[in-house]
């Protein structure tokens, strides 16, 4: 858990972004990975925090056997707002 929250500053830091940047969201990334995973049981693989679409939002790549289904999280509302299957090979 310690390496995403890392990996999410950085990755905020890496962009030009501030971690002050992003507002304060009213679900964490642990309650944001149990819906994910009831939504779309299996392994999560890479999480993020990101800002997307003009809203902030969690977003989980969870392996399904040889596929990567993306699930995004709102990080203010906890609902379902991406829910796809990666294509082969996809780097997204």
């Amino acid at each position: 858990m310690k390496m995403i929250a890392v990996a999410v500053v950085a990755g905020l830091l890496g962009s030009g972004m501030s971690a002050e940047a992003a507002p304060a969201r009213k679900f964490g990334m642990a309650h944001a990975r149990a819906i994910a995973l009831k939504a779309a049981p299996g392994k999560i693989v890479d999480a993020e925090y990101e800002k997307e679409g003009g809203g902030w939002r969690y977003s989980f790549d969870i392996r399904q056997g040889k596929r990567i289904h993306e699930i995004g999280v709102g990080a203010f509302t906890g609902r379902i707002v991406e829910d796809k299957f990666e294509g082969p090979g996809s780097r997204d």
